[in-house]
């Protein structure tokens, strides 16, 4: 489980690839290559092609624990995530079809130079909180710059998403032309999703995000009775999604953004029982606890470095970041203009069940059992699915 032994697959195995898949069968021109393990004119035959995101479901957790599940027999093939694996970076390229390299969201907690501050992504609230970005008078679609997914699209699209999320600023700018549906639970995401696909009058696409067993997963461990119990809600109300639509010629693709991996009590290196280290630091850490952003001050390099070697070694594998831009642990291309003042001077990648954590002021101790964002195969890797309606 070394942080070293596992890479995101960005040349047609990978998330991206399912995206640029999807965008080329709704008659769009990708920017990614498209997927090798599912044809795209497959896809392109059918009336509708539907994108459940089950957020944190792993492929390896689905075969080690559902293996009669629907979606485990109607699996086609295991796709790596991007990196970080996290839903910050792993949602922002299924809704715009690029790797974080060029979309260039790299976690939940994000240094935004041009705001002159470390940034909660998804919420969109300062790290030590307050409003959003648009009670703040930030244009959120102008700064990402991101082209939403459904714009590439020459179809009609529909996006469902939980009311309670539906209309945040970081939902709203990736929305494009797609018509929103929002829902207040399991059964009805998929009850207003079966009755558009219904009253569609042309060739559609659907997107459907769900983030229960995500929600589980970080509360009460991803190997809890919990998580299961609502992974075998989830594929039940599958089936009776894809009989409820049955004969409307539906492609329906089911994926995630990433997987989970519990930690353990002594899994947690807080940063504040290692004030050498924090004496480095000019920012406060970024990124994910797994996959942490170190933006280092000039004249503390080496002590920073020897100390990351000397005392964290084992933990921790200590990249410098420029390093994995350039070797594509981002993604393939050209980088994103402000890639490089996004992802520190180091990174830190977690070793086995690792996690670095740094407690500002304002929040709360850090209680999360599964958590993601390193590359170990079990957050790494995720499952997709096709069922055919």
């Amino acid at each position: 489980m070394d942080s070293n032994t596992n890479r995101p697959d960005y040349t047609g195995g990978g998330i991206v690839n399912l995206a640029a898949s999807l965008i080329e069968a709704r008659g769009g021109r990708p920017r990614a290559p498209t997927l090798r393990a599912l044809p795209t004119a497959e896809l392109a035959a059918a009336r509708h092609v539907v994108l459940v995101v089950l957020d944190g479901l792993g492929s390896r957790w689905l075969a080690r624990h559902a293996p009669g599940s629907l979606l485990a027999q109607r699996q086609v093939t295991e796709l790596t995530s991007v990196f970080p694996p996290t839903t910050a970076s792993a949602v922002t390229t299924f809704l715009t079809g690029l790797a974080p390299q060029q979309h260039g969201l790299t976690g939940w907690f994000m240094w935004f130079r041009e705001l002159g501050c470390v940034m909660s992504v998804l919420p969109g609230t300062p790290r030590y909180g307050g409003v959003g970005y648009g009670k703040a008078g930030v244009d959120l679609q102008r700064l990402l710059g991101h082209e939403s997914l459904f714009a590439q699209l020459a179809t009609p699209s529909v996006a469902v998403s939980p009311s309670w999320i539906a209309r945040s600023d970081f939902n709203l700018a990736h929305l494009g032309p797609a018509r929103l549906l929002t829902y207040k639970s399991l059964k009805q995401m998929f009850r207003r999703a079966a009755r558009a696909i219904r009253q569609a009058r042309e060739p559609s696409f659907f997107y459907l995000y769900w983030p229960g067993l995500d929600g589980i997963g970080h509360e009460q461990g991803i190997e809890s009775p919990q998580a299961l119990a609502h992974f075998n809600e989830i594929d039940a109300r599958l089936a009776d999604f894809t009989r409820a639509i049955a004969g409307t010629d539906t492609a329906v693709l089911v994926s995630a953004d990433h997987g989970h991996l519990d930690r353990g009590p002594d899994d947690i290196v807080a940063l504040a029982d290692h004030p050498d280290l924090a004496d480095c630091l000019a920012l406060p850490l970024c990124g994910e606890p797994r996959a942490a952003y170190c933006y280092v001050r000039p004249d503390r390099v080496e002590r920073f470095t020897a100390y990351c070697r000397d005392v964290l070694g084992d933990r921790f594998a200590l990249h410098r970041s420029q390093d994995l831009m350039t070797t594509g642990l981002f993604g393939d291309g050209p980088p994103h203009p402000r890639l490089a003042e996004r992802i520190g001077d180091f990174t830190l990648i977690s070793r086995g069940r690792a996690l670095i954590h740094e407690q500002l002021p304002t929040e709360d101790t850090f209680e999360q059992i599964g958590v993601h964002g390193g590359l170990s195969a079990e957050e790494l890797y995720v499952p997709l699915c096709l069922v055919r309606a």
